[in-house]
This record gives C-alpha cells, structure tokens and sequence, in this order.
C-alpha cells in the first residue's frame, strides 16, 4: 500500500508541474498576444515585437488589396494598437461618468452593427475586436467596399480614412467637417511614415521563417 501511495503522489506531482507550466506559457503567451507594442509610430518596431502580426497584414493585404501601411495607420489612429481600447465616457455635470458615445471597441474601433455585417457577410462567427488577426481583415474588408461603394482607391489613405470614420452614407458630408479632415490627414501622414519605415525592413520580415503558427 505504501509503494502505490508513494507512485500515485509522485504522479499527483508531475501532473501539478506539468499544469503549473503549461499555465505559465500560457499566462506569457497571452500577455505577449495582447501587450501594446513599446513604439507604435514605428512600423518595423512593431512587427520586431509582433512578427505574426506582420503575417496578419500580409494575408489581409493579399486578400482585400489594402496596403500594409493603411492597415497600421487606422489602427494607430484608431486604437493606438490597444485591444482594450473603447471610447471615454461622457460626463454629467462635466463630473458623474455617464454612457460611451458610442459602441467602437478593440484594435478597429469597429462598432458592433458593422462587425456583425463583417462576421456574416464573411461566414465568421467567431471574429472578435479584440484579435489582430480579425481587426485587420474587418479593416481590408472595409476599405474593399469602401472602393466598391464610393471609388475609392485603397490606396487613397485619406478619403478611405475618412470613408471609415464617417460610414460610407455620411462620406458625402465630409467637407463640412473641419475636424474629420484634419484627423484623416493626420491619419496619412503615419501612413507614409508607416511604408516608408517598413521599406527598411521588408527584407528582413519577409526572410524570417516561423513555423510553428
């Protein structure tokens, strides 16, 4: 009886260990996945931290036509890359925190009307805001129909930010909105700034080898 108490603790014992690990790897894993990159106005600093992320908008440049640089500059403007991120909310009396303007939320800001079109018109039931992977494909999503409804080049970084700030119904209006234009130009701005940093590093992205995603 002594022997199999003995076996069967020492078996309790790796189990626990094994356990233990396989939560520390996770822990480390999600954290990694999550964490925002120390410098977002670099487009080669972000993908040295996240190089998966790099295949993410990769493929999303492959299947919607929406250039690497668009991507990361909607969402540096959008999110600044936090996948928590939701609107401030607004106040009562300027003190009592009240409801958030809107229902934006995760790396796209995307609201949850226009992330329930993506997710069917795209069969994906399981896309969430919080994923990068998801974020930048409902942004080439986007901007593809963005080009089909408005004639926007999806190389037009301006009008297509502005496209996606404002909806494609209320794209017309834009000029009178002083604001949105300078928040698109801004928006531009890091996206030449974006394609311009990853010219420097394309090479080396493109040549680095990960097989195990």
């Amino acid at each position: 009886m002594k022997i199999l108490e003995k076996k069967w603790m020492s078996l309790m014992k790796k189990q626990n260990q094994i356990l233990n690990n396989l939560f520390i790897i996770l822990f480390l894993f999600t954290s990694a996945c999550s964490s925002i990159p120390k410098n977002t106005a670099d487009g080669c600093s972000i993908f040295s931290e996240r190089y998966f992320w790099y295949k993410h908008v990769k493929k999303t440049e492959k299947k919607w036509g929406t250039p690497v640089h668009l991507q990361l500059a909607f969402i540096k403007m959008e999110s600044d890359f936090d996948w928590l991120a939701k609107p401030k909310r607004l106040k009562l009396f300027k003190v009592i925190p009240y409801k958030r303007p809107s229902s934006s939320f995760g790396y796209s800001q995307a609201v949850k009307g226009t992330w329930e079109q993506y997710k069917k018109e795209n069969n994906k039931p399981l896309a969430t805001r919080a994923r990068f992977k998801d974020s930048v494909d409902f942004i080439g999503w986007y901007t593809n129909k963005t080009s089909k409804i408005l004639k926007i080049s999806k190389d037009d970084v301006f009008k297509q930010y502005i496209a996606y700030h404002e909806g494609w119904g209320n794209y017309k209006n834009y000029k009178n909105n002083n604001k949105v234009i300078l928040i698109a130009k801004k928006v531009q701005n890091q996206s030449s700034k974006y394609k311009s940093q990853l010219s420097n590093c394309q090479k080396v992205l493109s040549t680095n080898k990960y097989i195990i995603f």
